[in-house]
């Protein structure tokens, strides 16, 4: 019988035989300490090494990370710490990491090691075996395939949020957004913006953007020292990666957290694990503060952990990328508003010309929501003199809006000590060559001079287009007296003069009137004088309306007009079918109630309205009300609606007007009582603050009342 007679082998003997049986086999084995939470290696063999790459001190120094699979699935992990927890045998595949990087896939069999004495687990034994050689090429392809497919799919969500938000003007954009994120990768998505605190957000609303500031969160304020509020820190920038929400936590009163949960429970439930109520919130970040958030749950719960790698990738790009978006749209409407702040800062009220009548009309290019350089100037030099001024700078920004005003007030400055366009014209050269103004600039300079009772007309052109004399129903181009862009004129400018019969008018504008990408200049010039032609209104208003509602209802560029007509003593007598609409801007001070009730006498006169004193007083109210509580411009419009004449006046001041029964202790506080008894009124949000409005019902004044 085989080693029938070989000697017995002492215990002690065993143990080096095992030690070095140990050492020599080419299974991978690792010693874990059991008493530690992180079963640290204690222990590895030779063939652990040549796997691995880890000798016994680099394992030790990393003490359980050598055997940690990071993109292990959460059921997994789960599973193997039950496992440990009740110290049973377990076998898991992984893919470890060798010491120089590389990937190892192994099949891990963990077993518990008792103590001598049969008591608690000391140790745990791991064995690895490669399973590097026993992947099969079809599942090497199918891990690449889904890889790819999920690559695809991060790819084509990207791009799909990225036209979306292409159109920043869309008011669902972000809702559309949120549907795609719930139609691919997550059960639920919704976005937040924070202004003044956190609101539902469905489009990013550029002309009310939010300022991403604000802590109080729905009606009721924050409660102190009630908790940290995650939501809140992230709002702050004081986290700068996503958090977790639990729904069904405690969260103080008036917190963002709260508010959060609030919105996120009203769509989600009680339903459902206890998992299934943590939702993950990701920042919507700009430049230098957090916009808002954007918060999604799982298709299986589980928060941030329910998130493969690959979809939390996706949503925290959708919500960099809607960050960015929303900080830029708010910064360019920020700039436009500047822009067009400082621009129709710059720009001269409604004129008021003795023995002229006189319209002006400016308005940027509210399509593409830019700023341009256009700009006009009327300015009473004296008793008898009156200077006009058109230009353009080239533009459509803060830049082209300042070096519009520098401009104004150089050609402004000149204008006062001399009357000829053309002298005036070659010190604002010399002066612009000096102050490096950085935009071309192109003008028509003019003055009206009035002799007796007649007006003669002088002008001089700086690269600019000619204005138009519009007399007895014919057009005549003022081309003469061209010269250079403003700044490189280096020569005498020359000057023409006409004069002005009763019923002419004299027509300025810019580019923006009659420029568009299917017509060049020269077919839009002849556009604009065969419309001139064919004007029948008798005030320049008219003239003006008319023109706008022919040539600017598709307008791609800034438009600046200035109509200027010679009455005629047949003016109160003719009647005319000019647009049943009048504009005007005023200043905010109290002539412009008279102001603006001459303006209505004058459009009832030409549109044939027999009795004017009703909208007379009702526009005296609105005005005053604008001049006295608002601020800003103010605008006035009228319309001939067939059945009466509605008054349009808006200011800057949002507030609403209100109807009182007088101030106590002072004179007034009555005027809306007036407008009430008069006409029907009503009142709205604006841009650029409220619009009120009053259509006056047709008929005279009560006699008692006159």
């Amino acid at each position: 019988m085989v080693n029938s007679h070989a000697s017995p082998v002492s215990d002690h003997a065993l143990v080096g035989v095992r030690d070095r049986a140990l050492r020599a086999t080419s299974v991978p084995i690792a010693l874990l300490d059991a008493t530690e939470p992180d079963l640290p290696v204690v222990w590895v063999n030779d063939a652990f090494e040549r796997v691995t790459g880890y000798g016994l001190d680099d394992a030790r120094r990393r003490h359980g990370d050598v055997l940690r699979d990071n993109a292990l699935p959460a059921a997994d992990v789960e599973r193997l710490r039950a496992a440990v927890h009740s110290g049973q045998t377990a076998v898991q595949t992984l893919t470890l990491r060798r010491a120089d990087g590389s990937p190892f896939a192994c099949r891990v069999t963990l077993s518990p090691v008792p103590a001598a004495d049969g008591g608690a687990l000391t140790h745990w034994v791991a064995a690895l075996q490669d399973l590097t050689e026993q992947l099969s090429h079809d599942a090497e392809q199918a891990a690449l395939v889904e890889a790819e497919r999920r690559e695809r799919r991060s790819l084509g969500l990207i791009a799909q949020v990225s036209d979306l938000l292409m159109d920043v003007d869309d008011p669902h954009a972000l809702r559309e957004i949120a549907a795609v994120l719930r139609r691919s990768v997550v059960g639920w998505a919704a976005f937040y913006l924070n202004d003044g605190g956190l609101r539902v957000a469905d489009g990013i609303d550029v002309p009310h953007a939010p300022t991403g500031k604000g802590s109080r969160h729905g009606e009721l304020p924050a409660v102190r020292d009630a908790g940290p509020d995650a939501v809140q820190q992230l709002l702050d920038g004081e986290l700068d990666r996503p958090v977790e929400l639990e729904l069904r936590g405690s969260h103080g009163a008036g917190s963002a957290s709260a508010w959060l949960v609030g919105q996120a429970g009203l769509v989600l439930g009680d339903a459902g694990p206890s998992d299934d109520h943590r939702v993950a919130v990701f920042p919507l970040t700009g430049r230098r503060r957090v916009l808002g958030v954007l918060a999604v749950h799982p298709h299986e719960g589980g928060g941030l952990r329910g998130l493969e790698p690959s979809v939390r990738t996706v949503l925290e790009l959708t919500a960099r990328r809607v960050g960015m978006v929303i900080d830029n749209a708010r910064l360019y409407d920020r700039e436009h508003r500047l822009a067009e702040t400082l621009q129709r800062a710059m720009l001269p009220e409604q004129a008021e010309v003795d023995g002229l009548d006189v319209w002006t009309y400016y308005a940027p290019n509210s399509e593409n929501a830019q700023v341009g350089g256009d700009w006009y100037d009327v300015l009473q030099v004296s008793p008898d003199v009156v200077g006009v001024v058109i230009g353009d700078v080239v533009g459509h920004d803060v830049e082209a809006a300042a070096a519009m005003g520098q401009l104004r007030s150089v050609v402004r400055s000149y204008m006062v000590d001399l009357t000829t366009p053309g002298p005036v014209l070659e010190r604002v050269d010399q002066l612009v060559a000096g102050m490096r103004v950085p935009r071309p600039a192109g003008l028509v300079l003019s003055t009206l001079t009035r002799t007796g009772g007649a007006w003669r007309l002088e002008y001089s052109r700086a690269g600019h287009l000619p204005a138009l004399l519009v007399r007895g129903g014919s057009v005549t181009q003022l081309s003469a007296s061209g010269g250079p862009l403003i700044g490189f004129g280096g020569a005498p400018r020359s000057t023409e003069g006409i004069d002005l019969d009763p019923g002419d008018v004299v027509i300025y504008y810019t580019d923006g009137l009659i420029e568009r990408r299917d017509r060049g200049l020269r077919e839009g010039l002849d556009t604009l004088s065969a419309v001139a032609a064919a004007v029948t209104a008798l005030d320049a208003a008219g003239v003006g309306e008319e023109l706008l509602s022919r040539l600017a209802d598709h307008r791609e560029d800034d438009v600046a007009v200035v109509v200027v007509r010679v009455p005629s003593p047949s003016d109160t007598s003719a009647r005319t079918r000019s647009p049943r609409r009048r504009r005007w801007s005023l200043p905010s001070e109290a002539t412009s109630i008279g102001r603006a009730r001459h303006a209505v006498v004058r459009t009832c006169q030409a549109w044939g309205i027999e009795d004017s004193a009703n909208a007379e007083l009702v526009v005296s109210e609105l005005v005053a009300n604008a001049v006295l509580h608002g601020f800003g411009h103010v605008s006035l419009q009228l319309y001939d609606t067939g059945d009466g004449l509605r008054i349009e006046v808006e200011d800057g001041n949002p507030a609403p007007p209100v109807t009182t029964d007088g101030h106590p202790g002072r004179v007034g506080g009555f005027g809306m009582q007036i407008v009430e008894r008069l006409a029907d009124w009503g009142w709205r949000q604006s841009r650029g603050g409220k619009l009120v409005w009053a259509k006056v019902r047709p008929g005279s004044l009560p006699s008692h009342t006159r």
